[in-house]
């Protein structure tokens, strides 16, 4: 007669470390407050939207067949649209999720007490990005869909299956958006010892971006503008450089591939010659030539994303972690 042993299996030290920290962030007070703001400012928006859409349906509109698209895009101009809202919010959300997640924890000790168990150590920076960056992307699915929900019982009309995939596109380019923050704050929250001093460096920089920085591009841009007497060729690449210096603002790298996605006859998101222009028709593109035209606004997103957590993950590896 053989007797069974049920082994019991260990949970996964990285899960268990993901969970706290969802668990963490979903019952803090800054993520309550900035939930319900980010809640009652998108459900201004949608009702502005909602209110005014019967009055954006015009006669031999190219985009009379994306009507659901307009729900993330439109503005009586009483209150921002949609995209705006997460344009302007996303990078607070991001900032309030993550200037404290290293520092704060090495000030309280809690952090060379985790060090002391057999865990991984890239598991604990890992895990804070994880955890958050899931918080985030259940935000704003859920808004997107309540979006889509109250505009399919409102409206009454279903989205097509290339509009509900650009909504999606649309939705998982604002979570990479959020994202670049949230890595940049880990990163500063690695580097800083104090959680204030990080949390007014994240600030700053989303201020230099948001206010500042168009700023500067335009003082640069009036002091190389072309005379009267240029040619084509010298217009052309002196918007593409004033182009370029704008774009390495994330905020605005964001903004036109959210454009390209939500209004399909953007068929172009740059400079273009009258020979490129000569021949086309206003019809919108699909959503395959969209995603093309936004590819590399999507790449450089990413990419800044993977720069400042690559940054946060060689310091905090790197990085004394001494009790107090």
């Amino acid at each position: 007669m053989t007797q069974t042993k049920h082994k019991r299996t260990k949970p996964n030290p990285f899960n268990v470390i993901v969970q706290k920290e969802i668990s963490d962030q979903v019952r803090s007070w800054r993520f309550i407050i900035m939930l319900a703001i980010i809640v009652l400012t998108c459900a201004g928006s949608m009702y502005t939207t909602l209110i005014s859409i019967a009055d954006s349906v015009k006669p031999n509109d190219p985009e009379g067949s994306f009507f659901f698209l307009k729900l993330f895009t439109l503005s009586d101009g009483t209150m921002p649209s949609f995209l705006v809202f997460i344009t302007f919010l996303g990078p607070v959300l991001g900032i309030c999720m993550g200037f404290d997640a290293i520092n704060s924890e090495i000030n309280r000790g809690t952090l060379s007490f985790m060090l002391s168990q057999p865990i991984p150590r890239d598991y604990l920076i890992n895990a804070k990005f994880t955890g958050a960056f899931i918080v985030i992307s259940v935000l704003f699915f859920s808004l997107g869909f309540l979006m889509m929900g109250l505009g399919l019982v409102i409206i009454g009309i279903p989205p097509t299956v290339e509009e509900f995939f650009r909504v999606i596109f649309f939705l998982l380019l604002a979570c990479v958006y959020v994202a670049f923050w949230l890595n940049l704050s880990i990163l500063l929250s690695v580097q800083c010892r104090q959680a204030a001093t990080s949390a007014l460096a994240a600030i700053a920089v989303w201020l230099f971006f948001s206010v500042f920085y168009n700023m500067l591009v335009n003082l640069i841009a009036k002091g190389m503008a072309p005379s009267e007497m240029a040619s084509s060729h010298q217009i052309i690449n002196y918007q593409r450089f004033i182009l370029d210096l704008l774009r390495v603002d994330p905020a605005h790298l964001f903004n036109e591939a959210t454009t390209a996605l939500l209004i399909p006859s953007v068929r172009s998101i740059g400079p273009l010659t009258m020979e490129q222009v000569y021949g086309s028709l206003p019809s919108p593109l699909p959503l395959g030539q969209s995603l093309m035209v936004v590819w590399p606004q999507l790449t450089g997103l990413i990419a800044a994303t993977v720069i400042c957590f690559a940054l946060s993950y060689v310091l905090f590896m790197k990085r004394e972690i001494r009790s107090r």
